[in-house]
């Protein structure tokens, strides 16, 4: 015969039961974050941030930097300079393939969007661009892409990736706005820099290689009289050649920057008849793996245009 247990143990038994029940659900709010962000698979590989070329991946690299199960790759690596027509290669594609996030420039630099996104429904795509004035093109020509060549847009792109990282991936938030707000101290440092050491210049007209540079002379007020290939490995005619050689000739300041990214041709032809003096001006869309590269090809920029214009 079965003793009766006393009422005190049944009561213990059934505290131990609806605890046990109790602590096999995950809370809500728990499930919700998990299913957001699932930072590494089953086997334990890195979240892939893939950056569309260089500046964005710079730019994308100090957002997620120092994090040990983030990875950024550049996807485009190593193209001689901006996207403007680039057709995405299957490597790039391929590069892609593992990414859980496509950080991109946006303004309509990446022309191949459409397709990475019909073939990669899943991908999430992070446009850097929000928020920008962008600077409408002459003609046909459509807004300027070059964002990132002003700094104050390149703050703002760091500031998109960072949120919406930070909404995407939400288990490494506090890790991308700490990254963040340090890098954009060194890029406002940097702006500042640059601002003081050219608000006071009285000769500000300069001619530039291609469209790169509306958005850095906003920045910095300088005069953009001439631009000499409007895309790069689009040579000039002769009419266009003679027009910019007469605007070199009226300017009291004759300087030409050529870019390090692309052959010199129709900038020697300038320089031999008008005997003006080439410089180079660096839009940041090639360069090192190193975080602080945009910071040091701004600086480098700061010194040539203190040595061009003085």
């Amino acid at each position: 015969m079965i003793k009766r247990l006393p009422g005190m143990l049944i009561v213990i038994f059934l505290c131990v039961f609806v605890f046990i029940g109790c602590s096999a659900v995950k809370p809500v709010d728990n499930l919700n974050n998990e299913s957001a962000s699932k930072a590494t698979d089953s086997k334990g590989k890195p979240l892939i941030i893939t950056a569309s070329f260089y500046p964005i991946y710079i730019a994308t690299l100090n957002v997620a930097k120092d994090i040990p199960d983030v990875k950024v790759i550049d996807m485009t690596k190593p193209i001689t300079g901006c996207l403007h027509d680039y057709s995405i290669t299957p490597d790039d594609m391929k590069n892609l393939e593992g990414a859980r996030f496509f950080v991109i420039n946006g303004a309509g630099m990446e022309s191949f969007i459409d397709k990475v996104t019909k073939q990669m429904p899943n991908l999430q795509i992070i446009d850097s661009s929000r928020g920008i004035t962008l600077i409408k093109g002459d003609g046909d020509e459509g807004d300027n892409p070059h964002l990132w060549v002003g700094i104050s847009n390149a703050i703002t792109q760091v500031k998109n990736i960072c949120q919406e990282l930070s909404a995407l991936d939400p288990d490494h938030a506090a890790q991308y706005q700490a990254n963040t707000a340090d890098y954009v101290k060194k890029l406002e440092a940097e702006r500042e820099k640059m601002h003081q050491a050219l608000d006071g210049l009285k000769n500000r007209d300069i001619i530039t290689f291609h469209e790169a540079f509306p958005y850095f002379a906003q920045e910095f007020n300088l005069h953009i009289v001439g631009v000499i290939e409007r895309e790069p490995g689009s040579e000039p005619s002769a009419q266009e050649l003679k027009e910019t050689i007469d605007k070199v000739r009226k300017l009291e300041v004759k300087v030409l920057f050529a870019e390090p990214q692309y052959p010199t041709k129709a900038v020697d032809a300038l320089v031999k008849e008008t005997g003006a003096k080439m410089y180079t001006l660096d839009p940041a869309v090639t360069g090192p793996m190193d975080p602080d590269a945009y910071l040091n090809i701004m600086d480098n920029n700061l010194k040539t245009l203190q040595e061009a214009l003085k």
